[in-house]
């Protein structure tokens, strides 16, 4: 049989190294030790975790040599080591959600989605470090994760820590969470897969809101058949969540190799080009070409012509449930909050009952006019954000004025829909700006439509080689 190659370990998918697991041509315990290495060389520059749960890791990855040496072979995350955002409660370890008010909390239970991820074999090897509340800047008592890419990059929105972890092979698969894009912004930004599923297919037990109303969990890996299987893990209802969805999952890698013979793709070429790089239309226009190429059927589509303005309604939306959340710390510890996410909150608690009404009302006829749309095609393909850009550090900590530079940098009018729809959405790499910054695209589904968009994914990753480009660590 066939070694692995080691000096390449920490960037196989998962998949590769379930493979290897399986077989035993690699232990659990070899593949963790080494990725714990890998952390403490790589992230004192990378600070892409919070903290790192050596013991607990160590301890997970003996378990399952054992019971994969015996036999007992609990499926592809068997020992395979991964890490979750450190807004996802964890027995015993510390989870604080970028928040200076929660640096010190403990919480004596998991989250579903850790449970889930264990009782699948997984091994944890930490919690990646986020922006102040999963919102948009970081609390000055939290390293800022950088963008393996170029240091001087943005590093994705609140899941920047997951995006830039996976991106440089410190875990095989992670966790991140989606407000208004937080899963595939770092996605884009770090070059690798972001999968936001539908609202309630993944339990939010446990993991600390944002805007309840918004909030998604989800995937982040380096292919879009890693990602199908952390999803079927840890999808499925879960009473403890209200939010969760009663609706049975699918096997989301069964028909990954199906190809794309009677896919209708729909894409609207004035939206997706006003306002965004030129290379970057480029990029996603030649994926268009080779999912034609593939069997796919092109349809030219027209978004909701009010898109562009979404964000109008989703800022005092999420501010309102943002000020709820916090109700315990907030505006009791007021001046434990960094200057941005003190000033949403701030926002939302000015916000009435009838403003927050009104809003939730014009986002529902959105949502509707949306779901009509992708209920018409297989797939929408759209910029998963815009391009990653260079970013002063300093405007990590700044005020809601100055990081409005951010906010008219990215285009959130492209990720924003699929949370207020509550709709999927997967975002893969599809080429590189001149200056060797990853591109990305995104595909937007109907409801449920996870196995669909999976299938369209893993047919583009077949035929080329973006998802295998790594950053140079």
């Amino acid at each position: 049989m066939p070694q692995p190659d080691r000096e390449s370990l920490h960037y196989h998918t998962l998949t590769r190294l379930a493979d290897l697991l399986r077989n035993r041509s690699i232990s659990p315990v070899e593949v963790t030790t080494a990725m714990l290495e890998r952390i403490h060389q790589v992230d004192a520059v990378l600070r892409s975790y919070a903290t790192v749960t050596e013991e607990r890791a160590l301890s997970a990855a003996r378990v399952a040599e054992r019971e994969i040496a015996a036999g007992r072979y609990r499926g592809p995350l068997h020992g395979v080591p991964v890490a979750v955002k450190d807004l996802c409660c964890t027995r015993g370890t510390r989870t604080m959600a970028g928040l200076a008010v929660r640096k010190d909390y403990v919480p004596d239970f998991d989250a579903t989605v850790v449970t889930r991820l264990e009782k699948a074999g997984a091994v944890l090897l930490g919690k990646l470090a986020m922006t102040e509340g999963a919102m948009a800047g970081y609390n000055r008592d939290f390293d800022v994760p950088v963008n393996p890419w170029g240091a001087e990059y943005w590093a994705g929105a609140s899941s920047s820590g997951s995006g830039v972890a996976t991106a440089a092979g410190l875990c095989f698969a992670s966790l991140g969470t989606d407000t208004g894009g937080s899963i595939r912004f770092p996605a884009m930004a770090n070059g690798i897969v972001g999968l936001k599923p539908t609202y309630g297919r993944v339990s939010r037990y446990g993991v600390m809101p944002l805007a309840e109303s918004l909030d998604h969990v989800g995937p982040m890996t380096r292919c879009v058949a890693d990602a199908a299987i952390v999803l079927q893990v840890i999808a499925g209802r879960d009473p403890r969540d209200p939010g969760s969805l009663e609706a049975p999952v699918s096997d989301l890698s069964k028909e990954l190799e199906a190809g794309l013979e009677g896919i209708q793709i729909g894409y609207d070429p004035v939206m997706c080009r006003d306002g965004t790089d030129a290379g970057l239309v480029r990029s996603i226009e030649r994926a268009l070409d080779v999912l034609a190429g593939l069997g796919a059927k092109m349809v030219e589509v027209e978004m909701p012509s009010d898109m562009p303005s979404v964000g109008e309604t989703w800022f005092p939306i999420c501010a309102f449930e943002a000020f709820a959340a916090h109700r315990d710390t907030f505006p009791s510890r007021a001046d434990e909050y960094g200057p941005y996410f003190r000033d949403l909150l701030e926002v939302g608690a000015a916000v009435t009952q009838e403003q927050y009404a009104g809003a939730m009302a014009v986002r529902q006829d959105f949502s509707a006019r949306l779901d009509r749309l992708l209920e018409s095609v297989d797939a929408i393909v759209c910029p998963a954000g815009g391009i990653t850009f260079p970013i002063e550090p300093q405007l990590h900590y700044l005020d809601s004025e100055a990081l409005l530079a951010l906010f008219e940098t990215v285009q959130m009018h492209f990720t924003i829909p699929a949370d207020f729809a509550g709709t999927p959405a997967l975002t893969v790499p599809c080429g590189f700006s001149p200056s060797g910054i990853p591109h990305a695209l995104q595909f937007m589904g109907r409801r449920l439509s996870e196995e669909r968009l999976c299938r369209i994914g893993h047919a583009y990753e077949r035929a080329t080689d973006w998802h295998r480009r790594h950053p140079p660590v």
